[in-house]
């Protein structure tokens, strides 16, 4: 059984969902920032948005938490926290309660 407080977790935003609202940014700048489009997106470690559609990337060890906040609280529910080794949904609107 895998653990999600020590899986490797990545994440992506829908911005077709993406409301703008911006409570993803004030949890974890270090991953997600707005465009100039007004819509979250997440950003490597290098700083850089990755805008493809459906672009993830690692979500670091000392964002766990606020990551997956993120996801919870995200009034469009357009934030994906998967487990990078199967893709399963940890949190965000496809996730298991």
């Amino acid at each position: 059984m895998t653990d999600v407080a020590t899986d490797q977790l990545q994440v992506w935003v829908d911005q077709d969902l993406c409301t703008g609202d911006g409570l993803c940014v004030q949890y974890a700048p270090e991953v997600f920032e707005f465009d100039v489009d007004g819509l979250a997106y997440v950003k490597g470690p290098d700083g850089e948005l990755r805008q493809a559609p459906g672009a993830r990337v690692d979500v670091p060890e000392h964002l766990r938490l606020e990551v997956i906040d993120s996801a919870k609280e995200c009034p469009g529910e357009c934030i994906h926290v998967v487990r990078a080794s199967d893709g399963t949904e940890v949190a965000g609107p496809e996730a298991e309660d």
